[in-house]
């Protein structure tokens, strides 16, 4: 969770009334941030000016500095009304080059028009760059900013990918031209290391630097390192064009969305933003950015009542959404249902849910009924079937004296199929497009590697070795939406001088007299009850020639039985690509047959 250090009186005057560390610490908490520390003792001994710091969501980026904390408490207060942000007309472009797609190939920009800096804002405008950067543009390498004055340069703006030598200028705060090569050699150098030095792999690699140029060409900045000395922004600066490139799409625009927001109050006309028309040169798309529309959600009324245990009418939940930003109406389409705007600063709200929290501090978390029932299980947590299952597994293998293991869901491809003597026909493992290892190239679709692994590295233990796991598979299905579905499964295995296959059939009728489930002697054949029984099959080459069997059962009076799994020895060739030289019998089951 990110810190931000506010000053301390500064803040109180935004906010019209010197607070009581309680009181303060009191707002706080019904808000939804943190008071961390207040440095008021130390700072008054060392003669420096006394800070707060607020600890707050991961995800309110608009509370990253405080002209954004302060707008949003007074809001929550009810003493200050969400800003609206109004677009003037544009008056320059930013041209992107096809070539950028080589190394980062989104960009945006925007203009704060006749903006009046002193020294606490200016402070406060570097810094929330600062902390975006290191927070939601992770470390440069999402998204960078670049902020420059205007008057210093001429549009249309340019973001081209240019060859290390062929570009040109003095970075900032330096009085020496670099091209881009020494530009890297530079900022490598151990001076530089913990400074610009840390963002230098983003682009070192890369055949092409990211470059924003005016129509004069010249240079404003290398993203992600650095802009450029002759656009160098300063209290005296009243136009400030800022610019950002992105490997993704819609960070760019909440990072530009969040800039602007939080400054153009300094602005001659306070929340007036100048856009940038953004053209694609390639094919000649254009739009124009940032889009300060408000974004519309409808969430249930009675969806937000049901949470929290309340009856609140539509207005009483909308005066509680008004505290956190949000207005809303009741619907035209459905009374049911409120429309709720969202404002540019609230990026981080993505579903109902997080309306419905909204609505929840607005109201007040102390102020919810205690002890009255909800109407749903929102409040209480608890296990998912599958997850109740797997411990019935679970403790019945350890009844049996079987030990319990939790191998890594990625395997090499190896492992998952030749290693166990299968061929892959592409249909079922979900492969990994840019393994770092060979070691994990594919999802498991079978716990057996994982153990034969742990066997293998436990070998020179006394034998027998019986070990189990519970855990989940993948297989591919094309017609799902993330083309993947998780399979709940257990598996067994028994290593010892000999195979062991009545050890592991035995754990097997153990494991469904724990479910209740009889075994069928004859195969079912002349049988309709619920039960299991096994039948030889010898098309899973993982075993010993008709050693091999698949665990056939039938859930409930009279259905159609399905196989539930396999057991069988496993053959030697299998047990020597793991290296392990002993018998070995394994069991494999899906438990979510018995969900």
């Amino acid at each position: 969770m990110p810190t931000i250090s506010v000053n301390k009186q500064q803040l109180f005057d935004l906010l019209g009334k010197n607070y009581t560390n309680e009181e303060f610490d009191e707002l706080c908490f019904e808000f939804g941030v943190e008071l961390d520390e207040d440095t008021t003792e130390e700072a008054l001994k060392n003669g420096e000016e006394p800070e707060l710091k607020i600890e707050i969501g991961a995800n309110r980026y608009d509370l990253l500095c405080i002209e954004g904390i302060a707008q949003s408490l007074n809001e929550y207060l009810g003493r200050a009304e969400t800003p609206k942000y109004t677009l003037s007309k544009p008056t320059t472009k930013l041209i992107i080059d096809k070539e950028t797609e080589q190394v980062r190939p989104y960009a945006a920009a925007a203009v704060l028009r006749n903006i009046t800096f002193n020294e606490k804002s200016y402070a406060s405008f570097i810094a929330l760059q600062d902390k975006l950067h290191s927070n939601l543009c992770r470390n440069r390498s999402l998204v960078a900013m670049g902020t420059h004055d205007m008057d210093t340069v001429k549009g249309p703006f340019h973001y081209r990918a240019l060859a290390p030598k062929d570009i040109k200028f003095v970075p900032l705060n330096q009085s020496k031209e670099f091209n881009g090569e020494e530009l890297i050699e530079f900022y490598k150098s151990p001076e530089q290391k913990n400074n610009i030095g840390r963002f230098v792999h983003i682009i070192e690699d890369s055949p092409v630097f990211p470059v924003i140029m005016d129509d004069n060409d010249v240079v404003c900045s290398l993203p992600p390192l650095i802009n450029s000395e002759h656009t160098k922004i300063s209290l005296n600066t009243r136009n400030v064009l800022i610019d950002i490139t992105a490997t993704d799409k819609t960070k760019a625009e909440v990072v530009l969305d969040t800039l602007v927001a939080m400054f153009s109050r300094y602005c001659d006309e306070p929340f007036s933003i100048e856009p940038v028309e953004i053209v694609s040169e390639h094919n000649g798309q254009s739009r124009t950015v940032p889009n300060v529309e408000e974004r519309v959600m409808d969430v249930s009324i009675p969806y937000i009542n049901s949470a929290l245990g309340l009856e609140q009418t539509p207005e009483q939940i909308g005066a509680c959404l008004k505290k956190l930003s949000l207005h809303s109406v009741v619907s035209p389409k459905d009374k049911n249902f409120l429309s709720v705007s969202i404002p540019i600063t609230r990026s981080d709200i993505l579903h109902p849910c997080d309306i419905m929290e909204d609505a929840a501090i607005g109201y007040g978390y102390n102020n919810l009924p205690k002890g009255k029932k909800l109407s749903n299980s929102n409040f209480v947590a608890s296990a998912l079937p599958v997850n109740k299952i797997s411990d019935i597994f679970r403790l019945a293998s350890s009844q049996a004296s079987w030990l319990e293991v939790m191998a890594l869901t990625l395997c090499s491809h190896d492992e998952n199929f030749k290693f166990l003597r299968m061929e892959d026909d592409n249909t079922k493992a979900v492969k990994l497009a840019n393994p770092k290892t060979l070691e994990y190239q594919v999802v498991r679709t079978t716990l057996l590697p994982g153990l034969l692994k742990t066997v293998k590295e436990n070998r020179k233990h006394t034998l027998p070795i019986k070990v189990f796991e519970s855990g989940d598979v993948v297989f591919k299905n094309e017609t799902l939406e993330r083309k993947a579905y998780n399979e709940r499964h257990w598996g067994a295995i028994y290593v010892g001088k000999n195979s062991g296959f009545e050890i592991i059939q035995g754990l097997l009728g153990k494991i469904m007299q724990t479910f209740r489930t009889q075994w069928i002697a004859d195969f079912g054949a002349a049988s309709t009850g619920r039960g299991f029984w096994i039948e030889q099959d010898d098309s899973i080459k993982t075993y010993f020639d008709g050693r091999g069997a698949k665990v056939m059962f039938r859930s409930k009076e009279g259905e159609k039985a399905q196989q539930i799994g396999h057991l069988g020895v496993l053959h030697p060739e299998v047990m020597n690509n793991f290296d392990v030289p002993f018998a070995a019998s394994y069991v494999e089951l899906n438990s979510e047959v018995f969900l």
